[in-house]
């Protein structure tokens, strides 16, 4: 028999955004079980539309709710073939139709597709019974027409292939009686036809034949033996023909499930009933037993409804006179919520980018729960408060799915709860945990701590110092986190910027490029980008105003007076004069700023300590008392102006006054004075140049004489070293001169 595939399908497409998932409804095979391995069973790809590239591309795979997979998909053929023997009456008992269910699962885009399978039951069981040799004792007073229960053959096919029959072999006094029962079971009794004569036949053999309806036909046998015995006529009779109980599936070992009760009108020992069972379904034998004496059937194994919900026992009661009468009894399993639910994980992604639009497929999920009913019916979510969820695509499937936007930087990782719960008293759940990592995307431009900066450079710095560092920070990851510093190219009094600051591209750092002058440039702007490396790459710009600091390095200058190495220019101050009289002004500048240049006025010397006195200041020279007759007409003063830095620079600058009425005479008489002061301070430059004569010829003469020393040292030294007996060269020093009275001479001859 060739497989035949009958194909239902009705997509389902769900768009999310960037993944396309797709399910189709189903698609159905039939194959008779008892295939070997290998063998075909559909052409899946041709089925569903799709090449085997899309097979071998989107890695598919079978995905099974559980037990052993029978069905294997070759990807590279695109078919669907036997992959474990398949054994229909092992996989499905008697439940018609068998069906084998399971999904191909592909990815990229996510999609899967549910393939139900038929198994066709082939006719490969006989027909079996529980025993093979059945013994019966029946009593020769036993009326026509009694009826002695016997077991049942047990045929595991299905459909025609199942038990169809019973023949006995031909005897005189037994027939077969086959009834069915309310169920629709047959159960089936030797009929007794004409009376039995121990003494004519004691014993009596038959051959029960078991037949289904298959081709070929097959066929299983027991024999019974009858043994006659004599007296006891009354067979026990059951108060119920068939007993019906239920039981919950967690019921204790040793609990009593039901007391079953027949009656036999015979008296004393002919009338003791012992029970028994003497046919089972399923396992039912490891699961209950009953009190012979008293008939009470009680629990003695494990009951799970999961493996089965009905059971069936024949119990029969016999007396001390080997008359029987039979009854069944049939189980209900009642389901409880034993069984918590079971998370399967079809498809799940580990990574997700942080870009990624809502509605992102991230998972695939199956839920199962052994259990029926309410107890079997399962509700799924995901943990609150996080930016996912879950949505039912199909019965007990699942997809977990974006249901926000993400955001690397203010979570990284999430571990996503998903909760399996039934719906039982009390009710049972499942918990499976994905841990989903969140990739980063360049999303965020670096950013400063402040939004602008200022710093402060001393002048006559090192050109190469650093005076400044800026630090931006990225919270993106990797190389979308890392930053390089670069200063915008703009200018400073029409120079490029980069002449006088650089920076260091990794840590930020500021250089100074060349050294700065307070009185040149005092203040300018620098721009410092920070870009990071991710790609776009992303950037953000800080302006930092840097002050030059002011160093004390200017002299005052004096402005006014100015300074005149020619004719002296004099102040003339009137005799009549008050005190307090304003004589000048002394002006002077200085270059610095601030402290450095706040200038104090101070009369250095003077020819009359007690005349004048000169504001700190400013600078005004003014009288401290009248003018007397003693008083000398022609006045010089040396005013010391002196800055506030540190250290402090000063100057002088000489103040002549002339004190007079008459303005004429007094600036005569002043020349006068100027031209004796001149001739004063030629003398005092030739004594001072005389005594660094002496000095200088003193020191030469010292150095000669050690030279000397010396040489007559080195000489004894070279006598020995030297071969040639040369001597060393002395060097020659050339005459030194000096400049006096107007022109250069010798010192030698000073």
């Amino acid at each position: 028999m060739l497989p035949w595939t009958f194909i239902k399908q009705v997509p389902i497409l769900f768009v999310l955004t960037e993944h396309v998932f797709l399910a189709t409804g189903e698609i159905r095979y039939s194959i008779p079980e008892e295939k070997p391995r290998g063998a075909l069973i559909g052409n899946i790809a041709k089925d569903l539309g799709l090449n085997d590239q899309r097979l071998k591309t989107g890695r598919a795979h079978i995905f099974t709710e559980g037990g052993t997979e029978f069905v294997e998909l070759n990807v590279n053929k695109g078919i669907l073939v036997v992959k474990e023997r398949i054994d229909r009456e092992q996989i499905c008992g008697s439940i018609t139709p068998c069906l084998l269910r399971f999904q191909i699962i592909l990815e990229n885009p996510m999609e899967f597709h549910r393939v139900i399978i038929e198994i066709i039951d082939i006719n490969d069981n006989n027909p079996v019974f529980s025993k093979n040799n059945i013994q019966l004792e029946i009593s020769e007073f036993s009326p026509t027409g009694a009826m002695f229960s016997l077991p049942n053959a047990v045929d595991s096919d299905v459909g025609v292939n199942s038990l169809k029959s019973y023949t006995l072999t031909p005897n005189d006094h037994f027939k077969l009686k086959i009834q069915t029962q309310s169920d629709g079971s047959s159960s089936v009794s030797l009929l007794l036809e004409t009376p039995l004569d121990r003494e004519t036949q004691e014993e009596h053999v038959l051959l029960l034949t078991a037949v289904d309806g298959g081709e070929p036909q097959r066929s299983g046998t027991t024999e019974i033996k009858i043994i006659v015995v004599d007296v006891n006529d009354n067979a026990p009779v059951f108060t119920k023909e068939i007993y019906k109980v239920a039981v919950r599936e967690d019921s204790s070992i040793g609990s009593v499930l039901i007391k079953v009760q027949a009656n036999d009108a015979d008296k004393d020992t002919n009338g003791q009933i012992k029970y028994f069972f003497t046919h089972f379904t399923g396992n039912a034998q490891d699961l209950f037993a009953i009190n012979s004496d008293s008939g009470e059937i009680n629990v003695i194994g494990q009951i799970d409804y999961e493996n089965r919900n009905m059971y069936e026992i024949t119990v029969e009661a016999k007396d001390v006179g080997s008359l029987v009468g039979s009854s069944k009894v049939i189980i209900d399993v009642i389901d409880v919520n034993d069984n918590a639910p079971l998370i399967n994980l079809m498809s799940v992604s580990s990574q997700i980018s942080e870009d990624s639009l809502p509605a992102t497929v991230v998972a695939m999920i199956n839920v199962q729960d052994k259990d029926s009913g309410k107890n079997g019916k399962v509700s799924c979510f995901a943990n609150n408060n996080i930016p996912f969820k879950l949505a039912s695509s199909l019965n007990n499937f699942y997809i977990l799915q974006t249901d926000g936007f993400l955001d690397r930087e203010k979570v990284s990782q999430y571990n996503i709860s998903i909760v399996a719960k039934d719906e039982g008293d009390p009710p049972l759940s499942a918990t499976q945990t994905i841990t989903l990592q969140i990739s980063d995307v360049n999303d965020n431009p670096p950013e400063f701590e402040k939004e602008s900066y200022a710093t402060y450079i001393t002048e006559n710095n090192a050109p190469g110092s650093s005076f400044f560092s800026v630090r931006a920070k990225d919270v993106d990851s990797g190389l979308n986190g890392r930053i390089s510093y670069f200063i915008a190219e703009t200018g400073i009094n029409n120079i490029s910027v980069s002449s006088f600051v650089s920076i260091n591209s990794d840590e930020g750092v500021l250089y100074a490029v060349r050294s700065f002058d307070y009185e040149q440039l005092s203040h300018f702007q620098v721009a410092v980008a920070a870009k990071d490396r991710g790609s776009p790459p992303l950037s953000s710009s800080v302006i930092i105003d840097v002050y030059v600091l002011d160093q004390n390095d200017n002299h005052p200058e004096v402005l006014y007076p100015i300074p005149n190495k020619g004719s002296p220019v004099a102040e003339f101050l009137p005799r009549s004069a008050d005190v307090g009289y304003l004589v000048t002004k002394v002006v002077a500048v200085d270059k610095d700023s601030g402290q450095n240049s706040w200038l104090s006025y101070k009369i250095f010397k003077a020819t009359d300590q007690t005349l004048f006195e000169i504001g700190l200041h400013n600078g005004e020279l003014r009288t401290l008392r009248q003018i007397m007759e003693k008083d000398s007409t022609k006045q010089r003063l040396t005013v010391l102006v002196e800055d506030s830095g540190q250290p402090s620079h000063s100057a002088t600058v000489n103040v002549n006054v002339a004190i007079t009425d008459n303005f004429a005479l007094a600036f005569s008489e002043f020349n006068d004075f100027a031209q004796e002061k001149n001739n004063n301070g030629d003398i005092k430059f030739y004594l001072v140049l005389s005594l660094v004569i002496v000095s200088l010829l003193f020191v030469i003469f010292i150095i000669i004489l050690i030279s000397l020393k010396f040489h007559k040292w080195r000489q004894s030294k070279l006598f020995s070293e030297c071969p040639n007996g040369t001597l060393p060269v002395i060097p020659y020093y050339p005459p030194r001169y000096a400049e006096v009275g107007g022109h250069w001479d010798s010192l030698s001859r000073l």
